[in-house]
């Protein structure tokens, strides 16, 4: 399968479990792969038959920057449910970080991998 990706998307939102968290927005970083057939806008050369990157991105940049999650999990999931609901995307590996949540370490998070519900 073909992949497109959107790499360090970055994108500033309120998030976390700790009272002190609930009152400030910290950058998260957005690693994203989209599973969608390449051939035919390889065959076209047409933008019209592209997976539109800028739209995922200015779309996830919006959703991120109005929530207010406790946990990394929960946002991963929404924002991996919004991309399959709303672009021709058949399966998405999304890693999203939350950098200097944890002394030592560049950044925590998650990488989950999701895909359309077959019909039927």
């Amino acid at each position: 399968m073909d992949k497109v990706f959107i790499e360090a998307l970055e994108v500033d939102a309120v998030i976390g479990i700790h009272d002190w968290e609930r009152s400030i927005r910290q950058t998260l970083s957005l690693d994203i792969e989209l599973g969608f057939d390449n051939r035919v806008p390889a065959a076209s050369d047409q933008v019209a038959d592209t997976l539109d990157y800028d739209a995922i991105s200015q779309r996830i940049t919006a959703f991120v920057q109005q929530s207010q999650f406790g946990l990394v999990e929960t946002l991963a999931e929404r924002c991996a449910a919004l991309v399959l609901a709303e672009f021709n995307v058949r399966w998405l590996r999304l890693k999203l970080s939350k950098p200097g949540a944890v002394r030592n370490a560049r950044a925590v998070g998650v990488v989950i991998e999701r895909a359309q519900e077959s019909a039927g």
